[in-house]
């Protein structure tokens, strides 16, 4: 393996763990990995050790112990979990512990896996869109985007924009849910726009991409997906992989927000920021060029072949 160590935050989860299977999993073996987490002892991390990782202990909240996880490597890939807390105060000051960290561990090459500040287009003041939790539009975008500068002024760093995970079928409640005539609604405030999708071990393969260009690509702000797909395109790909009649129901916005699950709101101003502002939040996700990065990334049909069965459906 390579002495150029990537050390990856979040390595038990969706993105750092599909980094650190990339990383152990690339026959050109570019780099070897350290995967970060604050349960060493865990099966998940267990599992990472007898894979090949280096596995080390650190917490987001506590600045000194990723310091020290990051000392010595090349590279590290910094994210931070909002569902867990759904506090975006703490968002941004463990997003901010990971860039401090960086710059005191001097690592060559940061990844920090963010995404749009949505206040700079769509401002508080703008009532289109309910303003929530007094000071965000889109808590869980505009807390990461929000710390995209102090990033940038702290340590070289690839601003990495993620897009919406097809994994939410599976695990966010978004899947299709039976409807009249034995078939299944999708129901989503989508209307007619298209929206970036991408498997999130995908996100992981992206950034090892990334960090294999290395100085090409510090400084930069660079979006990925696998595929753009209106919400007809999505149901009838679902209606071919589960072999049922899966049909397009757009809601407006104020509707799917009134929902009443605890993310409502949140996800509820997330697609209407997809779908206002439509034309550069697709523009920011480039295929061609995240299949640049990784080589067989996944198209929705192809994830649905893999985990269409794990779908629940009601």
């Amino acid at each position: 393996m390579s002495n150029k160590i990537i050390a990856v935050v979040g390595s038990t989860g969706a993105q750092g763990g599909g980094l650190v299977r990339a990383i152990l999993g690339d026959p050109a073996k570019t780099f070897s990995v350290r995967a970060i987490t604050r349960k060493p002892d865990g099966e998940k991390a267990k599992e990472l050790a007898r894979l090949g990782a280096e596995v080390v202990a650190a917490d987001l909240d506590d600045k000194v112990s990723l310091a020290r996880a990051f000392a010595g490597a090349h590279g590290a890939f910094c994210m931070t979990n909002y569902w867990e807390h759904m506090s975006p105060e703490m968002e941004i000051a463990q997003a901010k512990n990971l860039a401090d960290a960086a710059k005191e561990a001097r690592v060559s090459h940061a990844v920090w896996s963010t995404l749009e500040d949505t206040r700079l287009r769509m401002p508080l003041s703008d009532k289109r869109m309910p303003t929530l939790k007094e000071k965000y539009k889109v808590p869980h975008f505009d807390a990461k985007g929000s710390v995209d500068p102090y990033f940038l002024e702290r340590v070289p760093v690839t601003l990495l924009l993620a897009s919406f995970y097809w994994d939410n079928f599976i695990y966010f409640g978004m899947g299709p849910k039976p409807i009249e005539g034995g078939k299944l609604g999708l129901v989503l405030p989508l209307a007619d726009a298209k929206l970036p999708g991408i498997a999130a071990e995908d996100i992981g393969r992206c950034a090892l991409g990334v960090f294999k260009r290395g100085q090409e690509l510090v400084g930069k702000r660079i979006g990925i997906c696998g595929e753009q797909l209106s919400g007809t395109e999505m149901a009838s790909a679902m209606s071919r992989a589960l072999a049922r009649e899966v049909v397009y129901q757009p809601v407006p916005p104020d509707v799917y927000r009134g929902f009443g699950f605890p993310t409502a709101a949140d996800l509820g101003n997330m697609f209407q920021y997809n779908v206002d502002f439509e034309t550069e939040y697709r523009a920011a996700r480039d295929v061609d060029f995240s299949r640049s990065l990784a080589p067989g990334l996944l198209t929705f049909a192809a994830w649905l072949e893999r985990y269409a069965a794990r779908i629940p459906i009601g």
